[in-house]
C-alpha cells in the first residue's frame, strides 16, 4: 500500500511538472513578440543588406557576424542588431572590448595570449609580434592545399574574425543600396560609397538609431522619448527604404521576406521543437517506468508540437532559400531528427510499438540542441547552393533520400540502446519488452536499408550528371556503400538466424558507426573527394567520445550478460 502510495505521489507531482514547464512556455512564447517590440532600435533589423551572395535582413547579417567574431548571438544581454551597428559607429571603443573569442589553447600560446582566458580585444591580438608570423604559417598551408589540423582552423577562424571586424567597423561589410544599373555580380553599394541623396539617409537612419539607444538606456524605457524615439527610426527606416528600392527594384527585395526572416530569426523554431521533444520523451519514460497508460496521449500532444514547430522552421528556410535545406551539415541534421520523428510515428501506428515514441523524441532532442548549441561546428546560416547542387531536380531526389535514411539507423540506434539498458537489467524480467525492441530496430533498419540503397543509386545517376561518371569510389561513395553492405550484413544475419535479439540489439549500435562516417567523417574529418560543398571543421573529440562511450557501453553490457548466463549455467 505505501508502495502504492508513493506512486500515486509521484505521479501528481510529474502532472504539476509538467503543467509548470507547459505554462512557462507558453507565457514564453507569448511574450517573445512582445519583449521584442519593446525596444526603440528594433526598426533597423529589417534593413536589407547584400552579403555571402544574397540579400538579408540587417538582423541576420548582425547575427552571423556576432557569432562568429563573439561565439554568441548577444553581447552583455543587448542583440546582436544593436551590438554590430555601433561597431560602424564608436569602432575605437569596440577594439578595446573583449569580444574576440579563442579557444584553442595552442593558438593562445602562440600569440603569448593569457591562456585561462576566452576572449580578447581586438587591440591585444594586433598587437602580438606572433599574429603576421602565424598568419604566414597559415597562407603556406593553403597554398599547398594541406587539410588544415585544428591548429590551423582556429588560427584561420581569428583570420576570419578580425578580417570581419575591420570591414564592418570600416562599413564595407555593410552594403545597403543597389546599384541603378544591373551588372554581372549586381553588386550594392557599401556605406562609405554611399553619395547624395542615399548618404542623406542612411546619416538620417543611424541618428534615429543613436537616439534609440539613449531612450533605450533610459530607466523609463516606455517614456514618450523612447516611443518618439522609436517613431523616428521607423520614418527614417521607410524614407531610406523607399529610396533605396527606388535605385533598382529589380534587385531590391521583397519587405515581407525581409520580415519572414527576421521572424524565423526571432522565433527559433527548432528550439522550441525540441524543448517539445524533451518533454514527450521525459513522458514517455514516466509511461514506461510507471505504466501510466493514460500519458500516451500527453507524449503523443508534446510530440505533434515539437514536429509542428520542427516542420514550421523547416517551412521558412525552404521558402527564404527557395530550395530544400540540406546543404549543410546543420540543415541535415535538423532533417534527419525530422525523418527520426516521422518514422518513429510510423512505426508506432502500424506495428503499435511504443517504445519508438520514446526513441524518436530522444533523437530529435538530441540533434536540435546540437543544432543549437553548436553554431560554430553546426552553421545555421542561410546561404545560396554551391554550384554543383543548383539542379534542385537532383538535390531533392538524392540528397534527401539519402540523408533521410539516416534517420531510420538514428532511430534503429537510439532502440539499440534503449534495449542494452534491459539487457542490463535483465533480459528475462524483460523480455516482453526487449521483443518489441528487436522489432522495431529491425523496421527500422529495413526502412533504412530501402532509403540508403535508393539514395546511392540516385548519387550515382547525380554524378553522372554533374561530374561525368556514375561512380568513382569517392570516399562519401564508398562510405554511403560500406554503411549499406554493413546494415545489409545485420538484415540477412537475423533473416537465417545468425543474429539473435542480442545481437539486433548490439548490431543498430554498432553499426551506427558506418553512418557516423558517412555522414560526419567524411566531411569533418577526412576532409577529401569531390563533395567538398558539405566540408566543415571542429567536434572531433566530441564524436569520438561519443562512439568511444557506445562501444564501452556495449562491452561492458555483453560481458555483465555473459557472466549472468554463466552463472544460471
Amino acid at each position: 500500500m505505501k508502495y502504492q502510495l508513493r506512486i500515486k505521489d509521484n505521479s501528481l507531482l510529474i502532472y504539476r511538472f509538467f503543467f509548470f514547464i507547459l505554462l512557462l512556455t507558453s507565457n514564453l512564447f507569448l511574450n517573445v513578440k512582445a519583449i521584442a517590440s519593446a525596444s526603440p532600435t528594433e526598426s533597423i533589423r529589417e534593413l536589407p543588406v547584400q552579403e555571402g551572395g544574397r540579400i538579408k535582413p540587417f538582423d541576420t547579417l548582425a547575427r552571423e557576424i556576432l557569432s562568429l567574431i563573439y561565439g554568441k548571438s548577444s553581447y552583455e544581454g543587448k542583440p546582436a542588431y544593436e551590438v554590430v551597428m555601433t561597431w560602424l559607429l564608436t569602432p575605437e571603443e569596440w577594439e578595446s572590448k573583449n569580444i574576440v573569442e579563442i579557444n584553442h589553447s595552442g593558438v593562445k600560446e602562440a600569440l603569448k595570449l593569457d591562456k585561462m582566458k576566452r576572449y580578447f580585444t581586438v587591440k591585444e591580438i594586433f598587437q602580438s609580434d606572433r599574429l603576421s608570423l602565424l598568419m604566414q604559417d597559415l597562407n603556406s598551408k593553403r597554398e599547398s592545399k594541406e587539410k588544415l589540423d585544428a591548429y590551423f582552423q582556429a588560427l584561420q577562424r581569428i583570420e576570419n574574425q578580425i578580417s570581419t571586424f575591420r570591414e564592418f567597423a570600416t562599413g564595407h561589410m555593410l552594403s545597403v543600396v543597389p546599384p541603378q544599373q544591373d551588372g554581372q555580380d549586381s553588386k550594392w553599394l557599401s556605406v562609405p560609397e554611399l553619395e547624395g541623396e542615399s548618404k542623406t539617409l542612411f546619416l538620417e537612419v543611424t541618428k534615429a538609431f543613436i537616439a534609440g539607444l539613449g531612450a533605450e538606456v533610459n530607466p523609463q524605457n516606455n517614456s514618450e522619448a523612447a516611443l518618439n524615439a522609436k517613431a523616428d527610426l521607423e520614418k527614417s527606416m521607410i524614407m531610406f527604404v523607399d529610396h533605396a528600392k527606388n535605385q533598382n527594384q529589380n534587385l531590391y527585395p521583397k519587405m515581407g521576406d525581409i520580415k519572414l526572416e527576421v521572424h524565423y530569426n526571432s522565433l527559433h523554431p527548432f528550439r522550441w521543437a525540441w524543448i517539445f521533444y524533451f518533454f514527450a520523451f521525459v513522458l514517455m519514460i514516466v509511461v514506461l517506468s510507471l505504466k501510466k497508460e493514460k500519458l500516451i496521449k500527453a507524449v503523443w500532444i508534446f510530440t505533434i508540437l515539437g514536429f509542428l514547430f520542427h516542420s514550421y522552421g523547416f517551412g521558412l528556410r525552404m521558402y527564404l532559400t527557395e530550395r530544400p535545406p540540406v546543404s549543410n551539415m546543420f540543415e541535415t541534421v535538423v532533417w534527419v531528427s525530422w525523418g527520426a520523428i516521422i518514422f518513429s510515428l510510423i512505426i508506432e501506428r502500424i506495428y503499435k510499438l511504443k517504445i519508438t515514441l520514446l526513441a524518436g523524441p530522444i533523437v530529435a532532442t538530441f540533434c536540435l540542441m546540437l543544432s543549437d548549441m553548436a553554431p560554430s561546428i553546426l552553421d545555421p546560416t542561410l546561404r545560396p547552393l554551391e554550384p554543383v547542387l543548383r539542379s534542385n531536380f537532383w538535390l531533392t531526389i538524392h540528397v534527401l533520400t539519402i540523408t533521410i535514411s539516416y534517420s531510420a539507423f538514428f532511430l534503429a540506434f537510439c532502440l539499440g540502446d534503449v534495449g542494452l539498458y534491459y539487457h542490463l537489467r535483465g533480459e528475462q524480467h524483460w523480455k516482453d519488452r526487449l521483443n518489441i525492441i528487436t522489432q522495431g530496430i529491425y523496421r527500422s533498419i529495413q526502412i533504412g536499408v530501402v532509403l540508403l540503397a535508393a539514395g546511392i543509386i540516385l548519387g550515382g545517376v547525380w554524378a553522372d550528371y554533374s561530374w561525368g561518371r556514375f561512380w568513382g569510389w569517392d570516399p562519401k561513395e564508398t562510405w554511403a556503400l560500406i554503411a549499406l553492405l554493413g546494415y545489409l550484413a545485420i538484415l540477412h544475419g537475423r533473416l537465417v538466424g545468425l543474429i539473435k535479439q542480442f545481437g539486433m540489439v548490439v548490431s543498430s549500435v554498432i553499426s551506427f558507426s558506418l553512418v557516423i562516417m558517412a555522414w560526419y567523417g567524411v566531411n569533418y574529418v577526412l576532409g577529401a573527394g569531390l563533395h567538398s560543398y558539405g566540408f566543415g571543421a571542429g567536434g572531433v573529440e566530441y564524436v569520438s567520445a561519443f562512439i568511444l562511450i557506445h562501444i564501452v557501453y556495449v562491452v561492458t553490457v555483453a560481458i555483465i550478460r555473459n557472466g549472468r548466463l554463466k552463472t544460471k549455467s
